[in-house]
Parts: structure tokens; C-alpha cells; sequence
């Protein structure tokens, strides 16, 4: 099964485990809805269809899933199945809804599940879908203190051979090495690190250990950026505008997204975004200076055309200028 989505599920699982008293009838209804989507995926035909094109983006997957499960499923089932349906490709959707409800069935019923040994990367990336779902519970400053908290801890390993031995010994029963985890992080991180810590033995390869802590502050880093939007836009935004684009930013993220609004009346009109490693340019700004640079590379033989060209670009620099004139005045 696909490495991210195990991490995934064993987060879930987790978290569900230590949800108390009624852990156990939690356990049981996960697995009972995510065979009833399981089930509803085989028997469908146009959804199935839908969920198996390969001409249909991951995210597009997700979104179908998510309108489909939201407020029917409990969150945990239905985040679970959203991500299943990103993180594998298309054809194999169903399989995966399949392979997640019988491991929330068999942890339902107490059964206990040993993670295979993965080569390097598939093991980074079983770990990396565990801390997904666990950067899922957290807002920018709890990420904030997590990246921290492990950073700190990866250091203190890397600076004490004995205990490095210790977490990296795949001799040692794994219930041994979780409990020296336990014993020098409880009461003293939090418990997304601790559980991520322990994730880090149980999901990832033992000679990789402080690497794997180290990936995980990357990891946690990156989520914190995926958290924050940088918006410059050429006028105030008002409530309304500023809680649709949250939430459409929040849907490509799958997260709730802060906004950082800064006012940049050279962009004309529109917004320019930046979040995370991507960015979105919808100001008119941004378009005419996508023409002019798509004017300039443009090749041209000479003649009458060449001339037309040179008049558009000079159009287009006059008109950035005199844009750029108003702001001057306006200051």
C-alpha cells in the first residue's frame, strides 16, 4: 500500500485510540463508515468512474469525496478517505478505501499491526503521511513550538552516541525503544512530538532515526509555510472577499489558512498570493507584464510586423509608467 497513506491511517488510528473511554466504540465506528464508503464506491458505478479517471487531479479526487462524506462520516473517516483519494493514483482509489477499512477493522477488533520494513524513501514518506495528519490538529504556532521540539531532540540524539545506539538499534523490541522516548520527553513535549517521535521507530528505518527527525522539522516547516497567505492586493479587502478566498485556499490546502493582507496599488487591480512554495498571480499587473514579456521574446522577422511589435511594447511600458506615475502622486 501506498507508503504516505499508511502513516496516514496509523495517525488517525492513533489519535482515535487515545480519544478515552470511548475509544473503543470510536475504533469500531471508524471502521463501520469507512466500509459503508468502501462499499458505496464498489456499488456506484459514476462515482467509481469518477474516482478512476486518470484525467481528474488528485485534488478534484479529494474535493468529490470530501462534498460526498462531509457531515454524514465522522471526521475522522472522512479525512481519511479524502486523503486516500489524493494520495494514490486513480485506478487504484478503490483499492486503497478497500485496504483502509479492513486496517481500521482489524484495529477495532484489537488486532495489532506491524509496519514492514520500507526502503529509505518509503520510509520517509509512511513517516511524512503520519505527520500530515497530525499537522491537520495544529495552528501555526503549535506547528511553530513542534518544529522546535524536534529539532531540539534531534540534536540532543545526535550529540549522545549511547542513546543514539539505543533508538537506532533494530535489535531492541520496539516497546523498549518507544518506552526511553517516554521516559525522556513526557511531561516535557508535547504530544504531537512525542507521537511523532514514536512514529519515527515504529514507521521509519532504525539507522535513519535523527535523519528522519531532521526530515520531520523540514516537514513541519513546510506545513507552517502551507498555513500562512501572503495576500497583496491593489485595494482593502473586504470581509466577505477575505472569507472567500480563506476558504478556497483552505480546500487547495487542506488546512485552515491565516491571511496576511498588505495593500500594493501598482498592482492595479486583483490579487497576488503566496503560500507555501506556490503563487498565484491575478493581478492586472501581473497580466500586463506577462504580455509584455510574451511581446518582447516573441521572434519576428523584419519587416511590418517587427514595427507593430515595437509600437505594443512601448504601449504597454507607457501605460506601466503612467501606473507607476499615479502611485508616486498618491504618496
Amino acid at each position: 500500500m501506498n507508503p504516505s497513506l499508511a502513516g496516514y491511517a496509523a495517525a488517525v488510528i492513533d489519535a482515535v485510540t487515545a480519544g478515552g473511554p470511548q475509544a473503543q466504540a470510536d475504533l469500531a465506528q471508524l471502521a463501520e463508515e469507512l466500509e459503508s464508503v468502501d462499499e458505496l464506491v464498489e456499488a456506484n458505478t459514476q462515482l467509481r468512474s469518477a474516482l478512476t479517471d486518470t484525467s481528474v487531479p488528485p485534488s478534484s479526487r479529494r474535493a468529490v469525496v470530501d462534498d460526498l462524506l462531509r457531515g454524514k462520516v465522522s471526521d475522522p473517516a472522512r479525512r481519511t478517505a479524502v486523503f486516500a483519494a489524493g494520495a494514490v493514483s486513480a485506478p487504484d482509489v478503490p483499492q486503497a478505501l478497500n485496504w483502509l477499512s479492513n486496517r481500521a477493522r482489524r484495529a477495532a477488533e484489537g488486532a495489532m499491526t506491524e509496519e514492514p520494513a520500507l526502503a529509505h524513501l518509503d520510509s520517509r514518506n509512511r513517516v511524512a503521511g503520519f505527520a500530515t495528519a497530525t499537522f491537520e490538529g495544529l495552528s501555526v504556532s503549535e506547528l511553530e513550538e513542534l518544529e522546535d521540539e524536534l529539532f531540539r531532540f534531534a540534536r540532543t540524539v545526535e550529540a549522545a552516541p549511547a542513546l543514539r545506539y539505543v533508538l537506532s538499534d533494530r535489535d531492541l523490541p520496539l516497546q523498549a525503544r518507544h518506552g526511553v522516548v517516554e521516559q525522556l520527553l513526557s511531561g516535557k513535549a508535547s504530544a504531537a512530538a512525542i507521537a511523532l517521535v514514536r512514529y519515527t521507530l515504529t514507521g521509519g528505518r532504525p539507522r535513519d532515526f535523527v535523519g528522519t527527525i531532521d526530515f520531520l522539522v523540514e516537514q513541519t516547516a513546510k506545513a507552517r509555510g502551507w498555513r500562512v497567505a501572503r495576500v497583496r492586493a491593489a485595494r482593502a479587502v473586504d470581509p466577505d472577499e477575505s472569507s472567500r478566498l480563506s476558504e478556497s485556499l483552505s480546500a487547495l490546502t487542506g488546512s485552515p489558512v491565516e491571511l496576511q493582507v498588505s495593500i500594493d496599488e501598482k498592482l492595479l487591480s486583483g490579487v497576488l498570493v503566496d503560500i507555501g512554495d506556490l503563487r498565484v498571480d491575478a493581478t492586472a499587473r501581473g497580466r500586463l507584464d506577462a504580455l509584455r514579456e510574451h511581446l518582447l521574446t516573441t521572434a519576428w522577422d523584419e519587416g511590418p510586423l517587427a514595427a507593430d511589435l515595437s509600437g505594443a511594447t512601448h504601449e504597454l511600458d507607457h501605460h506601466l509608467e503612467e501606473s507607476d506615475d499615479r502611485e508616486q502622486g498618491n504618496g
